[in-house]
């Protein structure tokens, strides 16, 4: 099937930090499912010829291949509604939400301009037919099974993290540090900084407890008295809930123990305690780290357990197939 995936090549549009999510996870899937599938890079052409070049551009290529279907990801305000609508006379169109659990109004407002758009939410579908767009599907995040792997090698840390830098998460791992435990960290602001991304997969694998820690704003006294960045991130950040994310999958995808946060609609996707290990709050997650630090065996019960279910449910490729036989698509 033809495919015009209209998203960022690199992470936030800057090649200094790599290739994007999309790129790995949707570009890349779909060509290994055996698609016919063209990138149009939005934010490079952005910077290269301005805002309406770029959609003028956009509707030229789209008129002239007639995908079977153009999926957007979208930024910020980088397209014209009125391009995305008639994009939709020579192609159908979908639209990926990643952050629709937040950005609320955002998301209702260009979800109307498409055929069909996702969302990662658990209860959105049945919120977005309670506002007249029935066209909504599920679509959680998942794991592109090529690019996370499980590699036979030891384990050399006892506690890793990858991520970018967020105050509420540097506090999370200055208290397990001061509990006594060392934690690896690398991501974007880090001093370790981005990790290539088979060095990522490589410290999942070589890590006995990988953490997923959420970047949502947190009214921890203990927290918001621990910096000035920490109450100034609280007052303006946007981010007011957990949602699900690429994360949960990837690392299970790498046969990797996880201990992660928790968000409503994450035991849908593994069941927590045998095949994800999740904390409840500061406090838990030192006890937690301590706790599955001591028991080998279990951790290797449970990341085997999430890897399996993983490779059995939550592959992108079965995210994509489930969305085409939704959208009546020749796939």
């Amino acid at each position: 099937m033809k495919i015009l995936l209209v998203c960022m090549q690199y992470d936030y549009g800057e090649p200094g930090r790599g290739y994007s999510f999309e790129y790995y996870n949707f570009y890349q899937s779909l060509l290994q499912m055996g698609h016919e599938v063209c990138l149009f890079d939005f934010m490079t052409e952005l910077r290269t010829v301005g805002k309406a070049a770029m959609n003028r551009k956009l509707l030229a290529v789209v008129s002239e291949t007639r995908p079977a279907v153009t999926m957007f990801s979208l930024y910020t305000d980088q397209f014209e509604p009125e391009t995305v609508e008639r994009l939709r006379e020579f192609s159908t169109t979908l639209c990926f939400f990643h952050d629709d659990t937040w950005r609320v109004e955002y998301s209702r407002y260009w979800a109307r301009h498409f055929d069909f758009f996702t969302t990662p939410d658990i209860y959105g579908e049945y919120k977005y037919s309670r506002l007249g767009l029935d066209r909504a599907i599920y679509f959680p995040f998942g794991c592109n099974e090529k690019l996370y792997y499980k590699m036979d090698v030891p384990k050399k840390y006892d506690v890793s993290f990858v991520g970018g830098w967020h105050p509420y998460r540097e506090w999370l791992i200055r208290r397990l540090r001061k509990a006594g435990m060392t934690v690896e960290v690398a991501g974007y602001r880090w001093p370790r900084g981005i990790l290539a991304h088979e060095d990522m997969v490589r410290l999942f694998n070589e890590s006995k407890i990988n953490l997923n820690l959420s970047n949502s704003a947190s009214w921890d006294i203990r927290y918001l008295s621990s910096s000035w960045r920490a109450v100034a991130n609280r007052l303006r950040s946007a981010k007011t809930v957990e949602q699900l994310k690429a994360r949960q999958f990837e690392i299970n995808g790498c046969g990797a123990f996880q201990l992660s946060y928790y968000v409503e609609g994450l035991e849908k996707c593994y069941e927590i305690g045998t095949e994800i290990a999740i904390y409840a709050d500061p406090d838990d997650l030192v006890a937690k780290v301590q706790q599955y630090l001591a028991d080998d065996n279990l951790r290797k019960t449970i990341a085997q357990a999430g890897y399996q279910r993983t490779l059995r449910d939550h592959t992108f490729a079965q995210r994509f197939e489930t969305a085409f036989k939704r959208m009546e698509l020749d796939a």
